[in-house]
């Protein structure tokens, strides 16, 4: 992909969050920045909070400028000041993070393993009527997909968790997996379709082989994952309503109010 500004990058509402990076980028409120990696990892490896860090050092712009070094150009907060924080959804698109006012944030494409990301149980009215979904996080055995991972100060990180909640204590919050993996991705990656994904009418389950990992697993505990606390996610008859099968117009047009909702801590275990 070429440099772009956010607020030309493609952003509809009602069909968020359809257009995501797909490559590593840099997005600065004024620029959004492909990135390449100057070394690939190994799936052997797993990286704590610090390999992270100096993995996504070795990232660098199509001028061969290092990130630690666009950052600084940035004036923003500097690697080692940053943590990560999982953008499963709008969060991730350039043109909402404009609007947001968001600080200058490199975003990485990773793999989630036996987690999957699927549709709220609520809606935010603030931007159209009757409202959009924002995604959380629930878990699927044997499930894979790309989602992305924004390496944030700990103070954006509570701002953009508290925007998704619009403002309200308790609605949205940041935890800890203790279940799944998390890899770097370095290669295109298709999802499970909707016939892989069996049912024995209590557990959703991929039983088709994942394909082969690219990249180095990262420590789940090193990583914040924002996900909607009070209604949880979308129950549908006992499935869950996956983001990469149902877009979000075909989901509330579709699905939406047709089921319940399912506790967060019913579909996702956390540390404590």
């Amino acid at each position: 992909m070429q440099r772009v500004r956010p607020r030309l990058w493609p952003y509809s509402p009602a069909s968020s969050p359809v257009a995501l990076p797909e490559v590593d980028v840099l997005y600065t409120p004024s620029d959004v920045v492909p990135l390449t990696f100057t070394s690939t990892t190994s799936p052997d490896e797993c990286f704590d909070l610090e390999a992270l860090r100096a993995w996504a050092e070795g990232l660098q712009d199509d001028r061969g400028i290092g990130l630690a070094d666009l950052l600084h150009a940035e004036g923003a907060a500097p690697l080692e000041e940053r943590r990560p924080f999982l953008m499963l959804g709008e969060l991730a698109n350039p043109f909402r993070l404009a609007s947001l006012q968001a600080e200058a944030a490199p975003i990485l494409r990773v793999r989630l393993e036996g987690l999957c990301r699927t549709w709220a149980d609520g809606q935010d009215a603030r931007h159209i009527q009757p409202g959009l979904h924002h995604v959380t996080l629930a878990r699927t055995p044997g499930w894979w997909e790309v989602t992305h991972l924004g390496l944030l100060s700990p103070k954006e990180m509570k701002r953009l968790t508290m925007w998704l909640a619009q403002d309200r204590q308790g609605d949205w919050r940041g935890v800890r997996v203790a279940e799944g993996g998390l890899r770097i991705e370095h290669q295109p990656l298709e999802p499970p379709s909707p016939e892989d994904v069996m049912w024995d009418g209590s557990v959703e389950r991929v039983e088709r082989g994942a394909p082969a990992p690219t990249g180095a697993k990262i420590d789940l505990g090193s990583v914040l994952v924002p996900v909607h606390a009070r209604q949880g996610c979308y129950d549908h008859r006992g499935r869950l309503a996956r983001c990469i099968h149902l877009p979000q117009r075909d989901f509330h047009d579709g699905v939406f109010r047709r089921g319940s909702a399912r506790k967060w801590d019913d579909v996702l275990d956390t540390m404590g």
